[in-house]
């Protein structure tokens, strides 16, 4: 979203729009890491989770071999993230520094998830880190990575990709209420009970297109910025399954909500370039 966003005002870097996607594959892949090992080691995945096997679980890999991997993933995290902001800033020291404490925090937001003695995704804070991260943050921050340009109008399609992120740790945590409660795990679904869950979850999915009308609203040129409207029945389908389907059916539409989250942002993207 950040690259389409550089490209509709013509500051649109190849080189700096790969390097934010090696960036942030990384700490998407530490932070997977460190949530199967810390949940292995807190109890949340034990025999009465539903959703799909876990590799320290499982016993595939031991936790030792996981947090090698964690300590792995952390520093080629910083050595693409280092490289990264070289490239935009070069020795400007400000930015830099800026967007450094910015990446340093996001590899603490991956680990400390579910990892240390008081993980915040235990105590229901993980949307909020969730639409830091991966919406305003890693939207807005990749936007300004390249055009060195910040306005408040893109943090509403960065609220888009946020809460639509958010919406699809929904569903996992809907999923895993029952598992989470005996782990002690309280996510906001297990702080505030399954059928007010599906009424967050349909706030989530609202909010987050809203957000994206109000920016086409206020930078309309063309009737091809509407392109993003052909995933509005996606939406629906996700909201009338998390509504609808118990917890043992849920997984399939993990996917298919970050899949409904991929194809809202390349129709949005691709509206912006073809107006």
């Amino acid at each position: 979203m950040g690259g389409f966003l550089a490209a509709s005002v013509g500051g649109f870097q190849l080189e700096i729009f790969l390097l934010t996607i090696l960036t942030a594959v990384l700490l998407q892949i530490l932070s997977n890491v460190a949530n199967d090992y810390g949940d292995s080691i807190n109890g949340a995945d034990n025999e009465e989770r539903v959703g799909p096997s876990r590799a320290v679980q499982d016993g595939l890999i031991s936790s030792v071999a996981m947090k090698r991997a964690m300590i792995i993933f952390i520093v080629l995290s910083l050595i693409s993230g280092v490289t990264l902001l070289y490239l935009a800033f070069g020795w400007s020291m400000r930015a830099f520094i800026v967007f450094f404490a910015l990446g340093l925090l996001s590899v603490l937001a991956a680990i400390a998830y579910t990892v240390g003695k008081k993980p915040y995704g235990y105590i229901g804070l993980g949307d909020i880190s969730v639409l830091i991260f991966f919406g305003l943050v890693g939207v807005v921050g990749s936007f300004y990575l390249q055009t060195e340009i910040l306005s408040w109008q893109y943090f509403l399609p960065a609220l888009s990709c946020g809460l639509f992120s958010i919406a699809v740790l929904n569903v996992n945590n809907i999923r895993d209420i029952e598992s989470d409660k005996i782990a002690g795990k309280y996510s906001i679904p297990v702080r505030i009970g399954r059928k007010k869950a599906v009424k967050y979850h349909w706030f989530l999915l609202i909010t987050g297109f809203l957000a994206a009308v109000v920016y086409t609203i206020l930078n309309f040129e063309s009737i091809n910025q509407l392109l993003f409207l052909a995933v509005v029945p996606m939406l629906f389908k996700n909201g009338i399954a998390v509504s609808e389907k118990p917890s043992s059916e849920l997984d399939p539409y993990l996917k298919q909500m970050a899949m409904t989250t991929l194809f809202f942002v390349l129709s949005f993207g691709v509206g912006l370039l073809i107006t």
